[in-house]
């Protein structure tokens, strides 16, 4: 399980040890350490690891830690992202492309790894976290909006090629959730940033079972979140980048 030691990833992992899972937890921060701790306290054996996933090495060592468990890998989640607000032309480069690298390199890095072996058993699951933000322009959030469009049809395209085998591909698609996630894109003072935000508890549960349901894709969340997806299915896109653009836009929460 990647991006596992905050946030909706932690709550994921919870959901694994509840059902009875044995976990390998990875997150490039020093609390993925104190997370798998918490994760262990109720017996479960849940393994920790440290690992920047924005370099093609990170992502083999997570994949190489995987296999020298030496059993088979039943489920993955794979749940790493970040993101960055701000007017495009204004943003930092290097950080962008740091997203990209993380939200969207290392998930089909990873992907390509985990599903070959589980294509070769004919069986395994694979949660793919992207998001409502996979539906919308997203103005004052281009790319990271971008890279949860790229998550998501990547995902409904493998779910297709994969539709006579025993593996089962899930994307969990979250609206805002109350993590650190606004705060580390600076995303404070908008007014996505201080409006109400979805229990990550209730997107990781929802979640888990649409995971273990066989389901191909589940919008998580509140009632609300549900009914922004709904109605992203037949507004136009310039209706929804205009509207994005209210919530995003730096400043437009004070």
């Amino acid at each position: 399980m990647t991006g596992a030691s905050s946030g909706i990833g932690l709550e994921l992992a919870k959901q694994f040890v509840l059902h009875d899972y044995d976990l390998l937890v990875s997150a490039e921060e020093v609390a993925i350490h104190r997370a798998a701790d918490a994760l262990s306290s109720s017996g479960a054996s849940v393994t920790p690891l440290q690992v920047d996933l924005r370099t093609y090495d990170g992502v083999e060592s997570l994949y190489s830690a995987v296999t020298a468990v030496g059993r088979p890998l039943d489920a993955a989640a794979l749940n790493a992202g970040v993101g960055l607000g701000g007017a495009f032309v204004e943003t930092d480069l290097g950080r962008e492309l740091d997203m990209i690298d993380l939200n969207v390199k290392s998930t089909v890095h990873l992907a390509k790894r985990v599903l070959s072996d589980m294509v070769r058993r004919n069986e395994g699951r694979m949660l793919i976290t992207s998001s409502i933000a996979s539906t919308m322009p997203g103005s004052f959030h281009s790319v990271y909006n971008a890279t949860k469009s790229f998550l998501q049809s990547f995902a409904e395209a493998v779910q297709n090629e994969l539709k006579d085998t025993g593996v089962v591909i899930t994307s969990l698609m979250p609206g805002p959730t109350d993590t650190n996630f606004f705060d580390r894109a600076e995303m404070d003072d908008t007014r996505v940033g201080q409006g109400s935000k979805d229990d990550p508890a209730q997107v990781a549960k929802q979640g888990f079972d649409a995971l273990m349901d066989g389901d191909l894709t589940v919008v998580a969340g509140s009632a609300k979140t549900k009914t922004m997806e709904a109605a992203s299915k037949v507004l136009p896109d310039a209706l929804k980048a205009e509207q994005h653009r209210t919530m995003a836009e730096p400043g437009s929460g004070t």
